[in-house]
């Protein structure tokens, strides 16, 4: 554990009928320790894995400043157990995601409610004055199911520029309970500014919890406002070197699947636990690859 900052992202992957669990440095990217269960992990092996690494820890001497995890419910108790004294951050990224697969679901609601009240049409061209009226109702309400479709990332994006802020506007024409979720996700990403301390974007989140009651349709669609997980994923804020997302650990399990997929197939207890001691033995072995590499380099280049 050279070079350990105290910022660790907890995770587990779930491999067929195996899952691994992962403690990964939140700063330098390496994986400190892990664990394969041929079984679906509960909060005890969590508690069990914890103290591990926490005995790993005590034996040289070093400490634990905050932890990075999902959502998942498996961590909240064991850390509190394990770590009573260190901070417990969720991930950013995750309770974004689920606030804006909210939003644009009910992005896909508005367009099958506009579908439903386009009108049946006879076949053939159009000739009475009210088919016709029918055709051009039908031909604007698909345009406009086809612009919601094809601009839907801008009621999620964050960000946007003047001419995307005009042409939400175009698409959002008439249907203000779009616009408000939109100005609801703006106040969303304003809590998760590093500018600001945990008890400044508490108090906004409150604020805005209570905007959104007053708005039943919008209430039903951002539940997901509620969760305490919201408030947890704001405990960076006060440690400038505490990461709020847990990339670090989810990039060695997207480094696991594409393994998984084109190379190593094979999916029993011993051969994971090779494959991840494999994968452990290169991460400890990088800097000096790199540096070796580098030297090459150089000597090839002069």
């Amino acid at each position: 554990m050279e070079g350990f900052s105290g910022y660790i992202a907890a995770d587990e992957l779930y491999d067929g009928p195996f899952c691994v669990l992962s403690v990964v440095d939140n700063r330098t990217f390496k994986r400190l320790i892990y664990e394969v269960l041929d079984h679906d992990p509960t909060k005890l092996d969590i508690e069990r894995f914890l103290a591990r690494f926490k005995g790993e820890l005590d034996r040289r001497g070093l400490s634990l400043k905050g932890v990075t995890t999902d959502g998942s419910p498996l961590y909240p108790d064991p850390l509190a157990t394990i770590f009573p004294g260190a901070a417990h951050q969720i991930c950013e990224f995750h309770v974004l995601a689920e606030l804006t697969k909210a939003v644009l679901r009910a992005v896909a609601k508005t367009r099958k409610r506009l579908k439903s009240r386009m009108p049946t049409l006879k076949r053939g061209r159009p000739t009475s004055p009210k088919a016709r009226r029918d055709a051009r109702k039908k031909n604007h309400l698909q345009q406009r199911v086809t612009d919601l479709f094809d601009h839907r990332h801008l009621f999620v994006q964050k960000g946007l520029s003047p001419v995307e802020r005009r042409t939400l506007t175009t698409v959002s024409r008439g249907l203000p309970e779009l616009r408000t979720l939109r100005e609801i996700m703006d106040e969303v990403y304003r809590l998760f500014d590093r500018r600001c301390r945990t008890a400044t974007a508490l108090a906004k989140l409150s604020k805005l919890r209570s905007r959104v009651r007053r708005f039943e349709c919008v209430g039903k669609t951002l539940q997901k406002l509620f969760s305490p997980t919201l408030e947890k994923a704001l405990t960076f804020l006060d440690d400038s070197l505490l990461p709020s997302t847990s990339n670090a650990v989810e990039r060695g399990n997207r480094r696991h699947r594409k393994m998984q997929k084109s190379v190593y197939s094979v999916r029993t207890l011993r051969s994971l636990q090779h494959r991840m001691a494999l994968d452990l033995l290169r991460e400890q072995s990088q800097a000096p690859r790199l540096t070796t590499l580098n030297s090459l380099h150089r000597a090839r280049a002069a």
